[in-house]
């Protein structure tokens, strides 16, 4: 299932059930928004939820939804890092309206998400990922990260063009189980430190 504000996503997918919020009418009356369209969701039993952009209390539904057996769903957020992102999750659960001590939310967030992907607009105004970060747990009151895979720019070609590369650091995600479980296999090449690929 997909909810979006404005239905953007063009999913190939057989049993593809598209979300679409709705504003007031005139008078005030009839608006249909994110939020109500996450709980609705969950209704209808869904392999997978993909909200097109958290933006207020949906983001707590959205979580409750992955923590209950809805493995796969994903959504975007707008942030400047990953850590930033994390930080940004937990303003939107405040605006909710649910009282939660910082402990429990925290640990909520990071049972409910395994992975990251910051994608970033560089100086030359292309859009590029620039890091894959595994969220690993909780240690004392504060969401563990580990970088899976980083972008590193080496400089700006005469074009203007920026050049770097995408490296993975070395880490195996504690998730690599889950997906061969699921029939995704990924060797140790993937994750290996030396393996460089250019970007540009």
């Amino acid at each position: 299932m997909t909810i979006e504000d404005s239905a953007e996503l063009q999913l190939q997918q057989e049993h593809v059930v598209r979300l679409e919020t709705r504003p007031p009418n005139i008078e005030g009356q009839g608006a249909v928004t994110q939020r109500d369209l996450v709980r609705n969701a969950l209704r209808m039993r869904p392999d997978r939820i993909v909200v097109g952009e958290v933006r207020g209390g949906e983001v707590l539904d959205m979580l409750q939804a992955m923590n209950t057996g809805h493995d796969g769903s994903l959504s975007t957020v707008h942030a400047n890092s990953t850590r930033d992102a994390l930080s940004r999750i937990e303003t939107m659960v405040l605006m909710a309206g649910v009282s939660l001590p910082v402990r429990a939310m925290r640990d909520y967030i990071a049972s409910a998400l395994d992975l990251m992907v910051h994608l970033a607009r560089l100086s030359d105004g292309t859009r590029k990922v620039t890091r894959v970060t595994e969220i690993v747990g909780m240690e004392e009151d504060v969401v563990t990260t580990q970088d899976i895979f980083v972008f590193e720019q080496q400089g700006i070609d005469a074009d203007g063009r920026v050049i770097g590369f995408f490296r993975p650091t070395g880490i195996r995600p504690k998730f690599s189980e889950r997906l061969e479980r699921s029939g995704i296999h990924l060797g140790p090449e993937v994750f290996d430190p030396s393996r460089r690929q250019a970007v540009r």
